[in-house]
């Protein structure tokens, strides 16, 4: 099995525009990004809309694929770089034994733990979609709308992604339920098997998705099935300047 890293990033933000080519200890984020997956996974892309991310991608030795302008979500962005790259010799043989791990563009400390993390849960030939989560710390953390949290089953599949805190506590005072339940955050890497990629970027809006504004609900609520592995390194998402000066200080 193959596994291929694919690194969407976009220039526009509404929190902070052209964040893939800000400075980050010496190296724009989008090349410590690809840094970090290539050293792992041997192989990588950037997918970008944007002709000065791909300069300076193609700058710093490492390889870009142009896409539309207009795509809703990383993952559709993902998908069309992946029928550009199959267009050619080299990835038309075996490409549906590879699988495509999706790594946002403003996560300079990608770890290669969760990497191979995510890697290993295609052990099992039945895994569709892979992602990871991680314990939560503090009650605060777990009541953070911008922190998802999951609800997986016995075997390790996701059952639900919410903003929301969840599950409830009953009979237990708030700030005392992260001592009853191992509540979990979700870690956005992801992975699919090529041809689960096709599919699901083919699919329409689902009303759970436009509720939360979470993408992975529409994959659930087509009856995909989404593997979570567990970490327990903390991601640092560059997301807004201030997380770049955050950022600064931890590296």
């Amino acid at each position: 099995m193959k596994f291929i890293g694919i690194i969407p990033a976009r220039y526009a933000s509404t929190r902070f525009p052209g964040k893939p080519l800000a400075m980050l200890g010496g190296k724009p984020v989008i090349q410590r990004v690809y840094e970090q997956v290539v050293s792992v996974l041997g192989e990588a892309y950037v997918a970008t809309d944007d002709e000065r991310i791909r300069q300076t991608v193609e700058g710093f030795g490492g390889i870009a694929v142009m896409t539309r302008t207009d795509h809703k979500s990383g993952t559709d962005r993902i998908e069309e770089a992946v029928e550009k790259l199959e267009a050619s010799s080299e990835w038309r043989e075996g490409s549906k034994e590879t699988v495509i791990i999706n790594v946002q563009g403003d996560e300079p400390f990608i770890q290669r733990s969760q990497l191979e993390t995510v890697k290993g849960l295609f052990d099992d030939a039945q895994v569709q979609i892979g992602t990871l989560g991680k314990p939560f710390e503090t009650m605060e953390a777990v009541e953070n709308p911008n922190s998802p949290k999951i609800i997986t089953d016995l075997n390790g599949y996701a059952m639900y992604f919410s903003r929301s805190v969840i599950p409830f506590i009953r009979g237990k005072e708030r700030e005392e339920w992260i001592g009853h339940f191992p509540f979990l955050k979700h870690i956005g890497l992801y992975a699919y098997r090529r041809e689960v990629l096709a599919e699901i970027t083919k699919l329409p809006q689902s009303p759970l998705e436009l509720a939360e504004s979470l993408e992975q609900l529409r994959w659930l609520q087509n009856g995909y099935r989404i593997k979570v592995g567990l970490t327990d390194v903390e991601t640092v998402g560059i997301d807004t300047p201030e997380d770049l000066q955050r950022a600064e200080a931890l590296l």
